[in-house]
């Protein structure tokens, strides 16, 4: 069986930070890490949750809600992806920030937050992801392009 690309990231060396993990034709997905891969620390089920719902529903409503593809949680609970339709990679990094900003300051209820709307309503918490995106937009706000390639 052929490897899948990401599994030919050593995680070793991969850190907290914003990477370009692929580019399929006109699709670019961001790998948004959190925490260090294998060290034991990883975002537990809820806060994931909490944030993919803000910032699902803030990328989704962005400047760039047209090319915004998917974002969600990978199951290694260490990060998200975004796929973009978008290969302008500082126009995507601009907006991964200023996402992270808005959570930050969200004021309001959580979006899908009932029955009707999610599979898992009542593990949702609006303190939670706006302080899981305080602690990235720390770690990732100097980020640049240059920065945004895995460690060889």
């Amino acid at each position: 069986m052929k490897k899948i690309a990401s599994f030919t990231v050593d995680h070793r060396k991969i850190n907290e930070g914003v990477y370009i993990s692929r580019i399929d034709g006109d699709v670019v997905t961001y790998d948004l890490r959190m925490r260090k891969p294998n060290t034991g620390e990883v975002l537990d089920n809820a806060t994931l949750h909490s944030l993919e719902h803000l910032f699902a529903t803030m990328v989704r409503n962005s400047s760039l809600a047209d090319q915004v593809i998917y974002f969600g949680p990978m199951g290694c609970q260490t990060g998200f992806y975004l796929l973009m339709r978008n290969e302008n990679h500082q126009e995507n990094l601009d907006l991964i920030k200023e996402t992270l900003l808005h959570i930050i300051n969200y004021q309001g209820e959580m979006p899908g937050n009932s029955e009707i709307e999610c599979g898992n309503y009542r593990n949702l918490d609006v303190a939670l992801a706006k302080g899981e995106a305080k602690g990235y937009y720390e770690k990732v706000r100097n980020w640049t392009v240059e920065t945004m390639r895995y460690a060889e």
